[in-house]
């Protein structure tokens, strides 16, 4: 019975510092915004979707890379 006694003081104490130590920590700092949704276009060449800040645009059209520019532009063209 003493021991009982001994483990519930335990539990008791163990449980008045856990919730005094939740009440003084400072709350955490608001998470940051997820970044905007950029619109999607596709190459002309290949058909990939990129977005459109990584895409190459040439006379309307967007392109994937370099190399998908040039095969679809015509030499002498651009």
């Amino acid at each position: 019975m003493k021991y009982l006694l001994v483990l519930l003081v335990l539990a008791v104490g163990w449980h008045m510092w856990r919730s005094q130590r939740v009440k003084n920590t400072p709350p955490p700092a608001p998470k940051k915004g997820l970044a905007k949704p950029e619109p999607m276009v596709h190459c002309a060449h290949c058909g990939v979707h990129l977005p459109q800040s990584d895409a190459i645009r040439y006379q309307g059209a967007h392109y994937c890379s370099q190399a998908h520019l040039a095969q679809a532009v015509p030499p002498g063209k651009s």
